[in-house]
């Protein structure tokens, strides 16, 4: 099988750099698992000439986001989210409207902008943004001036502890535990550098209630690729709280994605042939 990997072009962000990585590692994997594999940068200008077979988006989520939507105005079939799912997820205060629309349990959320009246301490996070960049946990307040615009969202602290679990159409993964103490935020410095570990959940009647809670979560947003739910275990009250649904998820083999599906039973080298469509729904 001839598979296409498309990478993201280089460029001074650090979003660049691990995704690059990722795409070369995928590339890598997949050659060794007997796919014919060209590695092919990300041009706007470049469509028309990408080769024929599987083409399997690797690229940060802004990327992603352009790359989609060139791709579906080219009627040019791949593998990734479709541009109406990435816009949605993509937009932090968008999926939060649609997730408490339909009754799923969410930090209370607002604009920068609008969050005058939201009790300290509080989260910060940008409002289209991917991998951690820019959240802050706010102790007290004013709210940074160059931060109370509309880009930038405010959430309500919420003490727990972090999961993700992976989710590719209607299958899900073993929640994970991030193994951080409950009060440090999930910060782009600490998911990349530090690098918690992050271990299965032991308690089986929560994993299966993450498990069910992401499944359901995913079929709101109509996820149609893979994706990873991140959620928070409220330590006082027992709640699972949404936090976000990245549709362009790292999908390697030392990814949390992997580690998900790897603790849930299946096998790196059946999570390439679902990666690639080569399983089925009804197998």
């Amino acid at each position: 099988m001839n598979v296409t990997v498309l990478r993201e072009s280089w460029h001074w962000h650090p979003l660049a750099w691990i995704h690059r990585a990722e795409a070369r590692a995928f590339a890598e994997e997949l050659r060794r698992a007997g796919y014919a594999v060209r590695l092919v940068r990300f041009r706007d200008d470049s469509f028309s000439s990408l080769p024929p077979g599987l083409l399997v988006l690797r690229v940060s989520d802004p990327v992603m986001l352009a790359a989609v939507q060139t791709l579906t105005r080219a009627a040019r079939l791949f593998l990734g989210p479709s541009p109406a799912v990435m816009e949605r997820c993509y937009d932090k205060y968008e999926a939060h409207r649609v997730a408490t629309a339909s009754g799923v349990d969410c930090p209370a959320t607002a604009l920068a902008s609008e969050a005058s009246t939201m009790p300290f301490p509080l989260v910060l996070k940008p409002r289209r943004g991917s991998d951690s960049i820019g959240v802050r946990l706010l102790r007290d307040g004013p709210i940074p001036a160059h931060a109370r615009t509309d880009d930038y969202i405010t959430q309500q602290y919420v003490r727990g502890a972090e999961l993700t679990v992976a989710v590719f159409r209607d299958r899900a993964g073993m929640p994970l535990r991030i193994l951080l103490p409950e009060e440090t935020p999930y910060s782009f410095f600490r998911k990349y550098l530090l690098r918690p570990r992050h271990a299965p959940l032991a308690d089986p009647g929560l994993a299966e209630r993450v498990r069910r809670t992401a499944l359901e979560i995913a079929g709101i947003f109509g996820v149609d690729w893979a994706a990873r739910i991140d959620l928070i275990h409220e330590t006082g009250t027992d709640r699972l709280r949404f936090l976000e649904c990245d549709v362009a998820p790292l999908v390697g083999a030392n990814s949390a994605f992997a580690a998900s599906l790897e603790a849930a039973g299946m096998s790196r080298a059946e999570q390439l042939r679902m990666l690639l469509n080569e399983i089925t729904d009804e197998t």
